[in-house]
This record gives structure tokens, C-alpha cells and sequence, in this order.
């Protein structure tokens, strides 16, 4: 409970950071829209550099109440875990929105698209290179990072750092090789709506991979820093909830998506 006050409620200060974050993704977007029309990426540099260094000091913020200032009480951390709970939930119905139209396409395919599936012209990936390799680096950095709570619950500080160390890595190289398929993709966005269908799927997954990676590596910097212990994580266990969701969703988009819809 907080010095200051008579309950277990964290009352926030005044912040600055959450107008200057609508201001930096605002002209993100219209940067991308700008880079799009008048392949002009200024705008869009000034937006990204703006975010990240909100980003930065909100997130130092939050460490600093949660961490030095004991102002994450057991009330305040419930409140939280609700929070994380529902955003997965908006998550998960976000994705079921991508998959709906999929196969809403896939299993009655219009005639514009030849009556088959996937559509005439197409060359879907061979769901047993690369997308099987980005499953396996998945499933394993599920594992790590699982393997990263119970050290930490241990507390056990190498064994933390090393498979937190781990997941961040394999979280990298999921995007790597994801970006090469893309490059290397036979079709594109614009190839009927299997290609729109695919790369928007695919492509808001590995958004999310690179969101949950720089969740964890963030957690790795704390750790490292002594920010949790096996009573106050909170942080963490937020970042592995996420990782295994996009794990999951991985795997449904596997499935579905590369091997049945392939």
C-alpha cells in the first residue's frame, strides 16, 4: 500500500505520455500513408522516433512506480491481470475475424476464382520448409520462456536470464525467416483474396511476434536489473501470457492457412 494514501489503489500522476503517443502514432500513420503516395519516409521517421521515446519513458514510469515505489499492490496487480486477460480476448476475436473470411472463401470458392482453392495462378508456400521451421522455432520458444517462469518462481537468476535470453533469440529468427518468405513469396497482397487473405493474417501475427519479442526483451533488461522476484512478476507473466497466445494463433494459422488451405 502506498504511503500516501488510506487504500490499495494506484491514483496515476499527471502524465504527458499518452498525448505525446497519439501524437507520434498519429504521424506515423500519416507518414505511412504519405510514404505510400509520395515515397516520402520523413514524415513516417519523425512518428516512429516520437513513439519510441514515448515508449521508453512511459515504460520507465510504469517500472519505476511498480518497482521502487511499491505502488503495484496485490488490488492494483488483479486489476491488471483482468486488463491482460481482456486485451487477449480482443486479441483472439480480432484473429477469428481473419480466419472467418478465409474460410469463408475457401470452402464455397467463388466463381471469379475458377471454383477452386486456392484460387487459378497461385503457388502457395510448401507448408513443410519454412513455415514448418517457424512452427518448430515457436513451439520451442514456448517452451523457453515457460521455462523462464519456473526459474523465476524458482528464483533461480541464470537459468531466468539464459531462457529469456532464448526466447527473445528465437522470437528474432521467426521474423527473419518470416521476412524472407515474404520477399520470396510467389504472390502478393493484391493476388485475389488468397493473397489478401494470407498476408493479412500472416502479416498481423508477425506484427505480433515483433511486439511479444520486444515485450520480452524488456522483461530480459529488468530481470537483469533484479526488478522481479517470485512474489512480484507481474510484468513477466503479462509477456508470457502474450507469447503463448501468439504461439497458438501460430499454430491455428498453420493448420489452416499454410497446410489444409495450401
Amino acid at each position: 500500500m502506498s504511503t500516501h494514501s488510506n487504500h490499495p489503489f494506484h491514483l496515476v500522476d499527471y502524465s504527458p505520455w499518452p498525448l505525446t503517443s497519439a501524437i507520434g502514432i498519429m504521424t506515423m500513420v500519416s507518414g505511412l500513408v504519405k510514404w505510400f503516395h509520395q515515397y516520402n519516409m520523413s514524415l513516417i521517421l519523425i512518428g516512429t522516433i516520437i513513439t519510441i521515446l514515448t515508449v521508453y519513458q512511459w515504460w520507465r514510469d510504469v517500472s519505476r512506480e511498480s518497482t521502487f515505489q511499491g505502488l503495484h499492490t496485490y488490488s492494483v496487480t488483479t486489476g491488471l491481470r483482468w486488463g491482460m486477460i481482456l486485451f487477449i480476448l480482443s486479441e483472439i476475436l480480432f484473429f477469428s475475424s481473419f480466419f472467418w473470411a478465409f474460410f469463408h472463401s475457401s470452402l464455397s470458392p467463388a466463381i471469379e476464382l475458377g471454383a477452386i482453392w486456392p484460387p487459378m495462378g497461385i503457388s502457395p508456400f510448401n507448408p513443410f520448409q519454412i513455415p514448418l521451421l517457424n512452427t518448430t522455432i515457436l513451439l520451442a520458444s514456448g517452451i523457453t520462456v515457460t521455462w523462464a517462469h519456473h526459474s523465476l518462481m524458482s528464483s533461480n537468476h541464470s537459468q531466468t536470464t539464459q531462457s529469456l535470453f532464448f526466447t527473445v533469440l528465437l522470437g528474432i529468427y521467426f521474423t527473419i525467416l518470416q521476412a524472407y518468405e515474404y520477399i520470396e513469396a510467389p504472390f502478393t497482397i493484391a493476388d485475389a483474396v488468397y493473397g489478401s487473405t494470407f498476408f493479412m493474417a500472416t502479416g498481423f501475427h508477425g506484427l505480433h511476434v515483433l511486439i511479444g519479442t520486444t515485450f520480452l526483451l524488456i522483461c530480459l533488461i529488468r530481470h537483469l536489473n533484479n526488478h522481479f522476484s517470485k512474489n512480484h512478476h507481474f510484468g513477466f507473466e503479462a509477456a508470457a501470457w502474450y507469447w503463448h497466445f501468439v504461439d497458438i494463433v501460430w499454430l491455428f494459422l498453420y493448420v489452416s492457412i499454410y497446410w489444409w488451405g495450401g
